[in-house]
């Protein structure tokens, strides 16, 4: 087994060489102020990272791994999802980790952002969490489930209620929807709240949909307290290291990118996160 993920790491490592050396141009001179291949390694790499799950696995590399493949690695908490990649578009940070492709790439377009991703980490599964409810077939006409209010998180709420017969979505819609795009919402009410705000909102409403890093640290734990788990199979919502256009070839970040995909940060995972509240998801992004 050791053998194998040695082997899987090396082609991840592989596979992530390739990528990069095929996205280091760009037509855009806002695009080409950051030349990461000349960055002063002896400086530390600082990322910002969610604190559950993404500092917690950075500060492991940091004191586990980082010494031995010559990282210097400093960690900057955040706990809401703009400043991350506002602090790595302006240069305040080197790197970011904490989202998922379609919400940085609806970021990009909202805030014209040059974020780009480097390699995908873990995957945190949506889930349906009630204080009150003990399952899906109590939820009664009449009563308010709350959910995120950013485009790509509520998009994928709505899909996970759809997909759990808890509302009927509009034909053709899949992980974009909005409220407008409810076919049938079986009477029930929805609210719309920040993620980070959610797992508190559970006091207010009858049910609410949380993003796996916020419900872990409200000691939520998605396979075992959830109404509703959101499928990984082919699931696009991994999370990622990610960088501004210009610095995927900084040493620090192929570094802290092999790291991130180690066999002992898989192991850490999956020994720290029970029961599927984190998951391994490794390899470079589609």
């Amino acid at each position: 087994m050791r053998t194998h993920l040695k082997i899987a790491a090396a082609a991840a490592t592989a596979a992530l060489a390739v990528g990069l050396s095929a996205c280091g141009t760009s037509s855009d001179p806002a695009e080409k102020t950051a030349d990461g291949a000349k960055a002063d390694e002896s400086k530390p790499l600082l990322v910002a990272a969610s604190p559950t799950p993404h500092a917690d696995i950075l500060n492991f590399i940091k004191d586990k791994l980082a010494a031995d493949a010559g990282l210097k690695l400093d960690v900057k908490e955040f706990t809401d999802y703009v400043l991350p990649n506002t602090a790595t578009e302006s240069g305040e940070v080197d790197a970011n980790y904490f989202q998922n492709k379609p919400y940085l790439d609806d970021f990009n377009k909202k805030n014209d952002t040059h974020i780009v991703p480097v390699v995908n980490v873990h995957l945190e599964p949506l889930a349906l969490y009630s204080k009150t409810v003990k399952d899906l077939g109590a939820l009664k006409s009449g009563q308010t489930v709350a959910i995120p209010n950013d485009t790509v998180n509520e998009g994928r709420a709505l899909k996970l209620l759809a997909d759990n017969d808890v509302i009927t979505l509009a034909d053709g819609v899949e992980g974009n929807g909005t409220l407008a795009d409810i076919k049938d919402a079986k009477g029930l009410k929805f609210k719309e709240l920040e993620a980070a705000t959610l797992p508190r909102a559970l006091n207010d409403v009858d049910a609410a949909v949380i993003n796996g890093n916020y419900a872990i640290e409200a000691d939520l734990n998605p396979a075992e307290d959830s109404l509703a788990l959101e499928k990984t199979a082919d699931n696009p919502y991994a999370n990622f290291l990610a960088v501004k256009e210009g610095n995927e070839k900084d040493p620090r970040v192929l570094k802290l990118a092999e790291l991130l995909n180690s066999p002992e940060v898989e192991q850490y995972i999956k020994d720290t996160y029970k029961n599927g509240a984190v998951l391994p998801a490794f390899g470079p992004p589609a």
